[in-house]
């Protein structure tokens, strides 16, 4: 994987002391610790607003998170592209998501430590259900699925439960729905996860499947 800011003893703990201030100043608190694995996928939702992203990257720095994350292939473009992947990121080509989780189930089984955020909604609009690919390639690489969150109504982000996909993903679906089910986005009416019951994932399992022969 490409070198990145958390790859830079130095700045990297300036960084770490810039977001812990930070985030202390604008009244934000850290919650949960980074497991103890050292390959694992994490979920960033809920994703309703540009606000999520900074906020991620000062809850990485303040956890000492060595991560690199998925973002849409426009972000990189021009000359902030550097800096994006300076910063951890990976682009994605949307149209190509079967090559996508092909292509980084390989990588993590190619490094022993990797840890890999992914925003499963893939957009700030509200969506009908998430995309599958964290959940693929975490099935496919054999790793977990490590809940992480920020919640805007709390002031509140950090790290969840952990959840070892089974290969059911109904089940392992209803389970992380549920616990995000609690968090809200900055807008909670784009938020897919406004209300989780057994009814609305079976309505959102047309789509799992969708995903997972499409």
């Amino acid at each position: 994987m490409h070198y990145t800011v958390f790859d830079t003893p130095v700045i990297k703990t300036i960084f770490h002391w810039i977001s812990r201030a930070y985030l202390k100043i604008f009244g934000w608190r850290c919650e949960g610790q980074l497991p103890d694995f050292k390959k694992y996928v994490v979920i960033a939702a809920p994703h309703t607003s540009n606000w999520d992203f900074p906020i991620t990257m000062f809850l990485a720095f303040a956890f000492r998170a060595k991560a690199y994350w998925m973002g849409k292939q426009t972000l990189f473009k021009g000359p902030f592209g550097f800096i994006m992947r300076w910063l951890g990121g990976i682009p994605i080509d949307r149209s190509k998501a079967n090559n996508v989780v092909d292509s980084t189930i390989q990588v993590f089984n190619e490094h022993e430590n990797l840890v890999i955020i992914v925003p499963p909604e893939g957009t700030r609009n509200k969506v009908s259900y998430w995309k599958t690919g964290f959940y693929h390639i975490a099935l496919g690489a054999n790793v977990p699925i490590v809940l992480g969150f920020v919640d805007f109504s709390r002031k509140t982000g950090g790290i969840g439960p952990v959840v070892i996909p089974t290969g059911n993903i109904e089940a392992d679906m209803y389970a992380i729905c549920s616990f995000y089910a609690g968090i809200t986005g900055k807008y909670p009416e784009k938020s897919s996860l406004a209300a989780v019951s057994p009814e609305s994932i079976a309505r959102m399992s047309t789509g799992y499947r969708r995903a997972m022969t499409g």
